[in-house]
């Protein structure tokens, strides 16, 4: 459930415009991502420039008083239906079932299999907000709205889940969520290299405008899900790599599948378990630099059962050989 509005400013319900400016200027030139570069700063600064949109235009704020969180939802008409006859029920008005939660999408699934969850909407939309108050404090502002002017749709957020694979290839999916009015089919192009928080957005794809407002826009937020042989840290892809103990002693040139394909691995001569192998530039792609690097740690592995030659070189080995791993 999103914040309460008046909450999210730090003022009260009966605060007055100007108060709400006040209170709004204070906390956006603190959590202004330009500014503040703490990851959580984006996200506070989206709840209270979505906040600041609803309590600053007279009109909106009554019908956020009014009908709270919900109030994007209810048309601008609502009234007059009621005063009509046309049930003041949201199922008998036609604007979408009990069940649907907040200003966001409902829940979905995303092609390929990936697991979708949609956040409820939040954050301001195309119009207003920070830029409007600050003019070229962090760029030219968009020029200031009129208190009747158009309600520009909030910002959306789903969650994408992908495999290492996936987000190691990118490419286009196709992601269905579903919404007050059905399912929704996008196509989405995920860059090749997108790592676990990184947000990809489609322009104008987010909770709808009221009059001549614009769009909002609608971020899938990347999460990788847990592989049970790949583990990354950033770019960089950790594995665990088995190798045998003729191989750990003598060295020997290995294969290894990672992400992009097979790649040959060098194990020098004398490697215990434990030992980290770097393969630089094999890690997670980076289209604006360089790529990761992949780590592969070696794990000396020793045949669960042994024939009897195998036996009989071991017994020769233990017999000769003057290494005592305790020391």
């Amino acid at each position: 459930m999103a914040r309460d509005y008046y909450e999210a400013l730090g003022v009260s319900r009966d605060a007055t415009t100007e108060e709400i400016q006040q209170a709004y200027r204070k906390l956006a030139r603190r959590y202004h991502p330009d500014v503040n570069k703490d990851p959580a700063a984006e996200e506070r600064f989206k709840e209270i420039n979505d906040a600041y949109q609803a309590l600053s235009d007279p009109k909106t704020r009554a019908r956020y008083d009014r009908f709270g969180p919900d109030f994007r939802r209810i048309p601008e008409d609502y009234e007059e239906r009621v005063a009509a006859g046309a049930g003041a029920g949201f199922g008998g008005a036609g604007f979408g079932g009990a069940g649907f939660e907040g200003a966001g999408f409902g829940g979905g699934r995303g092609g390929s299999g990936q697991r979708v969850r949609v956040t409820p909407g939040f954050g301001g939309g195309g119009g207003g907000g920070f830029e409007d108050l600050f003019g070229d404090l962090f760029g030219a502002g968009r020029g200031a709205r009129g208190a009747t002017g158009p309600i520009p749709g909030a910002d959306q957020e789903a969650e994408l889940e992908l495999s290492v694979e996936e987000a190691y290839r990118g490419g286009r999916r196709q992601v269905t969520l579903a919404g007050p009015d059905g399912a929704r089919r996008y196509t989405v192009t995920i860059p090749p290299g997108v790592v676990d928080g990184q947000r990809i957005r489609l322009a104008g794809q987010g909770g709808r405008a009221s009059g001549a407002g614009q769009a909002g826009d609608l971020y899938l937020r990347v999460r990788i899900a847990p592989h049970p042989r790949y583990r990354l840290s950033g770019r960089d892809i950790h594995l665990t790599l088995p190798v045998s103990p003729w191989e750990a002693a003598l060295g020997a040139t290995v294969p290894v599948t990672t992400p992009g394909g097979e790649v040959k691995v060098h194990v020098p001569a004398g490697s215990s378990s434990g030992r980290r192998l770097r393969l630089r530039g094999e890690g997670m792609p980076d289209p604006r630099g360089s790529p990761g690097d992949l780590y592969a740690e070696v794990s000396v592995l020793v045949p669960a059962t042994l024939s009897d030659r195998e036996r009989a070189l071991f017994e020769e080995l233990a017999a000769v050989s003057t290494f005592d791993p305790r020391t």
